[in-house]
């Protein structure tokens, strides 16, 4: 194991590896929209997570050799991190990306010690929101914001199927829909209370004096996001299309 072949040499390790060039990180940090959180898998004793510690706000940097972890350089925005060989997507939730999205995951020429296809299947996932954010929206918008819905509204939460559509299936379509898409956009936990905010019905509960995203519901929010509810994350949204061409109308 690389781990094995590590342990023993941590000082030297450190002391003789030169240092990757500033410009190559400003090239990839070009690349990253956002800079909240990387990722510096196979770091050894640091060298990539410390210029990478200059351009994001924080950085996890893992290595399964605790030997070369114990020379790396300690700052404030990195936390070292010793993992097993192979995780499965619960420990990388738990142990890297426990505060949010991951911005960037790096590499630094440690490529040819990983199981390939594992690491790419759980290193490239993107966290969504988690279940217990899901669970509180579906309670403040289900339960909580229905008695304040207009009657249109349930159109929608019937995906269409039951509004009044007289036409006939599209061209190569055996049938109307609701034909299913999903729009995605990353937000941090401000930007999903402000949707919350943006429907009718929280704006016809207010007017009513009914606060739905109370401090309490919103702190139960931020538990759920983590991280203060600073970091971003891939929110879905449903799209539903209902698609027909005119026929006859009679």
């Amino acid at each position: 194991m690389a781990s094995d072949l590590f342990q023993k040499q941590g000082k030297i390790y450190r002391k003789s590896r030169p240092n990757y060039p500033e410009e190559l990180y400003q090239f990839i940090a070009s690349k990253t929209p956002f800079h909240h959180l990387a990722w510096d898998v196979g770091t050894g004793s640091g060298q990539a997570a410390v210029a990478l510690a200059g351009i994001f706000k924080n950085v996890v940097a893992t290595d399964t050799s605790q030997g070369q972890l114990d020379f790396a350089p300690k700052l404030p925005n990195v936390r070292y991190q010793r993992t097993p060989p192979n995780m499965s997507a619960a420990e990388l939730e738990q142990q890297v990306s426990d505060q949010g999205g991951v911005d960037l995951v790096t590499v630094a020429q440690a490529m040819h010690w990983f199981d390939l296809p594992s690491f790419h299947r759980e290193g490239a996932t993107t966290p969504e929101i988690s279940d217990k954010v899901d669970s509180i929206f579906n309670r403040v918008y289900f339960m909580d914001s229905r008695s304040y819905w207009s009657s249109g509204r349930n159109l929608i939460v019937d995906r269409y199927r039951s509004i009044d559509f007289p036409f006939e299936p599209a061209d190569g379509c055996d049938h109307m829909g609701p034909f299913e898409f999903k729009a995605e956009r990353l937000m941090d936990l401000e930007d999903y209370l402000a949707y919350t905010r943006s429907g009718s019905a929280y704006r016809t509960a207010r007017d009513k004096g009914v606060e739905l995203l109370t401090d309490d519901v919103v702190e139960e929010f931020k538990q759920a996001w983590g991280d203060g509810g600073n970091c971003q994350k891939i929110i879905k949204f449903p799209v539903y299309l209902r698609i027909g061409k005119v026929g006859n109308l009679n």
